[in-house]
Parts: structure tokens; sequence; C-alpha cells
């Protein structure tokens, strides 16, 4: 532990002596700050602009709500313009000879369009920003969207952006600018998600009734993100309404959900609370046994996940509060039957389960007018479990009874422990920096396998599998700078350092985004980063099932490492009072030391090390090109996006040495989101997309040797091309208004015109007839798994 801090020592050094940080006193200046909130909620709001129309400087809202701005001090008085999409603006003059602190409280605004509440997001303009690849989806588009069986999706919802693309049909696993998913930090509420899906990855781990926030980072990473290669999924959860007691929840199909929230305290403390659970095993289960009592059979065959999220909000005082958090989710599939023959029987118990488990402890604090402090204190846990259990009571030879018994487990998870303390600095309205630190505690389980047998043929009690420990630690120090009126940089440098059995592993990650005002609505970009990954998902179908898992960097296994460079352009278009943001990005990204499993290998029977021996390390290459045109105001809203991208690997080891396609190498990609409110109470909503086939592995030729060895000839690995896919969404939904608040009614069509997409492939043999000729040729199968799907669900507010 030592030699991970002494490496991180200079980092400090440079950190506490940096002379942008130190204050210094400034008489000829006046500092301004506070919060941002909703006025009806007491929500603090994200991303808001404050901006004093005198001098033209401004500043926005941090992650917390809380804006500095330091101006020259005034003759006379000081005045604030502040705007947020959605809300009607605000403006506060005061005569002002010294620095305070004043609150605002934004009112929801119905936008012009006849009691229409379109709600949005940030109101920086997208040319202003040196962000590149950030996108930020209104939480109201993200409800609009039209949905699998009634479950609005965040996920989803992001799969239809450029640069993202899914797994496969209907999953929510996130491919994003070539990368795999554990390429992906995931963060709800600053604390790290390990696995994201459901139902086998048909759908996310998010309650979008429960989110305030979700913001999309493909490249240009700032320096205090860090530990991943491909992006940040950075969640907020809602803080708890300060005002009043209110709820939402929804019925659909297969699942339903509820939402509350309220004061604990009016305007001091609050409480949020979510609870979604799925009802397939019990609306299936008459059907399922009834099927195994044909078969002579009792027992039954479920499956079910739930969600649970809360979170605790106190304003200890007017600098200081307190943040507790939590989330906890879990799949489960089980199975039980039993054969019964008078005294014998046959008893059988199997099942598979995963989940996730996270808290999250936050401190705010302001230190001063201009220093804002956030320390968080986190845990996270990832853990999945296969279980099999037999029973049998049989006579033996000599007719005395038998039983045998037999049980196995089989246990993976991934533990972290977190402390992280973040400062935002804004010394003047040119400047804003941020710098601070993070220490985390893993511990990692690849498997632990028990087996436990008795009886005539089986006497055995095994127990293989320990955790390998790795300590983590990284300082970071950024700047958004304005050097002129058309420049703005963000410059930054992140140190790492990781531990693992006495291996240390240091990287110096320099990050840089600028942007070039060519007008006041039309900008040039550009970004470079590098990243470092110390943790690695073994995955046999890369579709995130449960039985991936998460390994560590190792003396044998080295960190993944990772270039990005992006240059693009971006422009606001002002059409009849409403806003069109248009960004065209092109970027490069090298990537070194990924692993794969060899040919052949898997997760079964990995234990302890071994791991190690079954993978193979080797490069990839990620490229292309994306365009967007977002429009998050008025009556109709929603987005274009397109990509053109190539995705490649090579591995020494792998197809040859040569190299290949990444399985979801995706040539074009296109996405058609719109939504458009008839009226206040009727909103119509369509998505459309389509994407180039994946790239499969698949036999050329199969032969036979004696009578029952056969081999199968395969081709250049991922060298074939799946059908192109392609798919509409159309949502309907109506809102009656009641008396204790409002009814919403949907009715969605998943693949609207029934598109018989490619799930997967499989052979079907072929054979001749009695006189030799060819009866049935020998080919490819395509499945396909969703055709057009209704559904209806039902959702409340009050």
């Amino acid at each position: 532990m030592s030699r991970l801090f002494r490496s991180l020592s200079v980092g400090a050094a440079v950190l506490a002596t940096s002379p942008a940080i130190a204050q210094q006193a400034t008489p000829a200046r006046v500092t301004i700050s506070g919060y941002v909130r909703d006025a009806a909620t007491g929500e603090n709001l994200i991303g808001v602009a404050v901006v004093s129309p005198g001098t033209g400087q401004g500043t926005a809202t941090n992650t917390y709500g809380f804006y500095s701005l330091t101006l020259p001090a005034p003759t006379d008085s000081v005045r604030l313009l502040v705007s947020y999409l959605g809300y009607e603006k605000a403006r506060w003059a005061a005569p002002v000879g010294r620095s305070l602190a004043h609150d605002f409280r934004l009112r929801s605004a119905a936008n012009n369009l006849g009691g229409v509440e379109v709600v949005g997001s940030r109101e920086e303009k997208i040319a202003q920003s040196t962000r590149m690849g950030t996108v930020n989806i209104p939480l109201n588009q993200i409800k609009a969207v039209p949905a699998l069986l009634g479950e609005r999706d965040v996920l989803k919802v992001l799969q239809l952006l450029p640069g993202v693309q899914s797994g496969g049909e209907g999953t929510s696993g996130l491919y994003v600018r070539g990368g795999s998913p554990d390429q992906n930090l995931i963060l709800l509420d600053g604390t790290p998600v390990y696995n994201a899906s459901h139902l086998f990855g048909f759908f996310s781990v998010f309650n979008a009734d429960a989110l305030n926030n979700v913001e999309l980072i493909k490249g240009g990473f700032p320096a205090r993100y860090g530990g991943r290669l491909s992006s940040v999924l950075d969640i907020s959860m809602k803080e708890g309404n300060m005002q009043k007691f209110q709820g939402e929840g929804a019925i659909g199909l297969i699942a339903s959900k509820i939402t509350l929230e309220g004061p604990i305290k009016k305007d001091t403390a609050s409480f949020i609370f979510s609870a979604r659970r799925t009802y397939i095993d019990i609306l299936a289960q008459p059907l399922i046994k009834a099927t195994l009592a044909s078969e002579g059979q009792k027992g039954s065959i479920g499956y079910f996940f739930h969600d649970l999220n809360g979170k605790l909000n106190w304003k200890v005082s007017r600098r200081d509060r307190l943040y507790l958090s939590a989330y906890t989710g879990y799949d489960k599939f089980y199975a039980r039957y039993r054969e019964e023959d008078g005294s014998n029987y046959d008893r059988n118990k199997a099942g598979l389960g995963w989940g996730n488990l996270t808290a999250a402890l936050r401190w705010n604090h302001v230190l001063t007018d201009q220093l804002f402090l956030n320390t968080h204190l986190t845990y996270s846990k990832y853990q999945f479990n296969v279980t099999q259990e037999n029973e049998s009571r049989y006579p033996d030879n000599n007719g005395q009874a038998q039983t045998d018994r037999f049980a196995l487990k089989y246990l993976s998870n991934i533990r972290d422990f977190s402390l992280k303390s973040d400062l935002d600095y804004t010394p003047t309205a040119d400047h804003y920096i941020r710098f601070g630190g993070q220490f985390i505690q893993h511990s990692f389980r690849p498997g632990a396998l028990q087996v436990k047998g008795a009886g005539s043929d089986v006497d055995s009690d095994l127990e293989v599998g320990s955790r390998t420990l790795a300590s983590e630690a990284s300082l970071y120090l950024e700047d958004d700078y304005r050097l002129t009126e058309r420049l703005k940089v963000n410059g930054g440098l992140r140190l790492n350092g990781f531990l693992v059995d006495k291996t240390l592993y240091p990287s110096l990650e320099p990050r840089l985004a600028a942007r070039f005002l060519l007008t006041e609505d039309w900008a040039l970009k550009a970004a470079y980063a590098r990243t470092t990954q110390y943790i690695h998902l073994l995955t046999n179908s890369g579709i995130g099932l449960p039985t991936d898992l998460w390994v560590p960097a190792t003396a044998k296994v080295k960190p993944q490492k990772a270039q990005q460079f992006s240059v693009g352009a971006a422009r606001t278009v002002r059409i009849k009072d409403e806003d069109y943001e248009f960004s065209l990005e092109g970027y490069y990204k090298p990537m070194r030391q990924l692993i794969e499993y060899r040919e052949g290998a898997s997760f079964l029977g990995t234990t302890d090390n071994n791991w190690q021996d079954k993978v193979t390390s080797g490069d990839g290459w990620a490229y292309g090109a994306e365009l967007f045109l977002q429009k998050k105001s008025g009556r109709t809203t929603g987005w274009i996006g397109y990509t053109l991208a190539w995705s490649k690997r090579r591995f020494p080891d792998l197809n040859q040495g040569r190299i290949f396609p990444y399985k979801y190498d995706r040539r074009h990609d296109a996405s058609l989101v719109i939504i458009h409110h008839f009226s206040p109470t009727l909103t119509l909503s369509g998505t459309w997309v389509y994407g180039t086939g994946n790239a499969v592995t698949l036999g050329q030729g199969r032969f036979q040797l004696g009578d029952y060895q056969e081999y199968e000839d395969y081709g250049g690995r991922n060298s074939y091309r799946m059908r192109a896919y392609h798919r509409m969404d159309l949502d309907l939904s109506r809102t009656k208004k009641k008396k204790w608040g409002e009814v919403v009614n949907s009715l969605s069509l998943y693949n609207a015109y029934s598109r018989r997409n490619p799930y997967y492939l499989y052979f079907q043999r072929g054979y001749l007839d009695q006189y030799g000729n060819v009866e049935r040729k020998a080919t490819y199968k395509q499945i396909s798994l969703f055709p057009i799907i209704p559904s209806f669900s039902k959702a409340f507010r009050f």
C-alpha cells in the first residue's frame, strides 16, 4: 500500500501547491454564490446558466445545483439572469459591495405550448461548451420513447444515440464507439454499477421515475473521470420533494413500480423511495404446474427481478448538506420438481441468481464562496450464484433403500469500498477548476466452487476459491479556461495507481478539449484523452449475461489502455424561436492489452487465479464519424442520429493472428426519434432504427471421421454478416386528470411492421432420400426473437 501512495505523492504535491488554487484577496471583485432549485420540489437543478448581462460573464450550476460567479465590483448593483430550459427565467438585482450568497427557485414554464409542459435540460448552447461526445437526454423524452412490454428503459433510449449500439435484439447492453460493455463506467449517484441488466439483458436496472439527470460521455473525458476506456454514464437520483408528499407509478404487462417522495421536515429534510418487481413467475405458475403434472411431476419453474431505490436528503446548515442513498436489485431463476414412485423419489433444485447492492454517503460543504467540496463514501457489490441440488432414493441390489445426495454451488463477485473528495473552485468567470482524489479497495472472487455429495457412488466434499484484493488510487486536476472570447479549453491531468499482489501499475493520463467559436453559434472542437482500465470482464457471449466474470489486472494480465482523438463541429440553429442542436464528430481510438477467452474456454470451472490461463491478450482499433441533430423543446421534440464506424481486433492466439472485425462492428447505424404533443393530454412518439448486421463466425464445411467423430471447418473469425437490422416502435399516451392527480394510459407497438430481425443462426443438416438424391440442403437457419408486440401500461401521479 505504501508503494502506491509514494507513487502518487508527487501528484499530491502539485495539487497542494498549485498557484491557481490558492485564494488571493481580490478587493476589486465580488462573488455571488448559492443554489438553484425547483420552486415546487426543492430539487437541485444541474447545468443551469447563471449570467451577468452587464458583463456577459457567466457560469453554470454543478452536479449538486451550486453556482459561484466572481465579477468586477459594480459601481451600483449586480444583476444576474438565470435560465434553464423548461423553466421561467429568473432575474435578480441588488446593490453589492461585498461577496454574498443568493439562492434561486425556478418555476416550471409551459413553453407557450398551450399548457403542454416540456421540461428540458441544459441551457448552455452546444457551441459554447468545450465538451465533446457528451449527450444529455431530458427525462421527459426518456419516458416518452416507446418501450418494450411497457417498461420505459434508460439504456434502450441511449442505444438510439449515434456511437452507441445494443448487443442484440431487445438487449440493454451498451457498446460505445467500438468498445465492450466492461469499458463503460456506469455511475448511480457516483457509485459504480457493475451489471446494469435484468432479464438476461432485456431490461436495465434503472427505474426512470427515481432519476433526476442522465448524462453520457463518449469521448473527450474530463480528468475527474477515470477507470474505463469507452464511456461514462453518470446517472443522478432525485433528492426527494422538500415541499409536499407525492408519488408516481405504473402497472405494465410484466412489471409494476411505484415511487414515493416527500419532506421529512419541510425545507430541511426529504426522502424518496422507489420499488419495481416483475410478476412473470406468478402469472405463469398455473400453466407451468399443469404442464409438469401432465408429465407426472410436481414442482415449479419461475423467474423474477426486483429493484429498490432509496435516498435521504438533509440540509444540515446553509453550507452543509448530507445525502444517504442505496440501491439493490436482484434477478432469480429457479426450477424445482419431484418425481415419486411409492417410497422412491427423485428431487431436483436448480437456481441462477444475480444482483447489485450499492450505497453512498455524500457530504456537500461550501468552504468559501468560490470553493465547493463534495466528499463521497461508497460501497458497491455485484454477485451471481449458480446452485444445483439433487436427492434420489431407490432400492439397491439387495432391496435396501439407498439415498444419494449431491449439491453444487458456484459463486462469483466483485466488491468495492471507495472514498472520494472533489473540489470545485471558481476564482474568476474565466476559470472553472476541479481537483480531487479517490481511493478504492477492490475485492475480486472470479469463482468459488463448492461441491458436496453422499451416496453409494459419491462421497466428496470440495471447496475451491479465494479472494484477490487490489487497491486503486487517483488524483486529478482540470481547468475549464476561457483564453479569449473565441477560444476555450478544458485541460487536465489524472494520476492513477493500481496495486495487486505486490505489482504496481501507475499511469499518467493527460486530457485536453478545446472549442473555437467561428460565430456565436458555430464552433470547431477537438479533444484528446488517454485512459487506463484496471479491471476486465470475461465474457463468452458479449450480451451481458450474469455468468460474465469481473477480474483484475495481475502480474500476468496487464490493464487495458486506450487513447481517443476527436475532432468536430457544433452549431445551435434557431428556427421560429426553437433551438436545434447540431454536431458532427470524428474519432479514432486505438486500444491495447484487451483480453478474450482462448478458443473453447469459458467461465465453467474458473476458480482462484486459473482464469489467467484461459485468456489471451490483444489490441483493438475503433474509428468513425457521428452526426447528431437534436431538438429538446417545443411541441415536437426528438433527434436524428447516424454513425459510420469500424471496430477491429487482433489477438496473436485467435484467428491465426490476423485482424478480424469485432463482434459488434457495425458499419452503418441510424436512428430517428420523434415525440409530438398534440395537446397537453395526448402524445404520440415513434422510433426507427437501422443497423448493419452483426459479424458472426460460421462453419464453411463439415466432415466426419469414423462413425461418430464429426468436425467443422470454420472460416475467419466474425467473417460473415447477418442480415441488416431495422425496426419501428410506436407509442400513444393519453393523460386523464383526476381529483387526486392524473393517470397516463399508454399503448405501445414494438416492431410495428413485424420485421424478422436475426437473433442467431443455427446449422440445419441436409439429408438424402432413399435414391441418394438431395432432399434437403444443409444450410444455416435464422432465428428471430420478437415479432410485432403490442403492450399496454397505466401510469399514475399524485
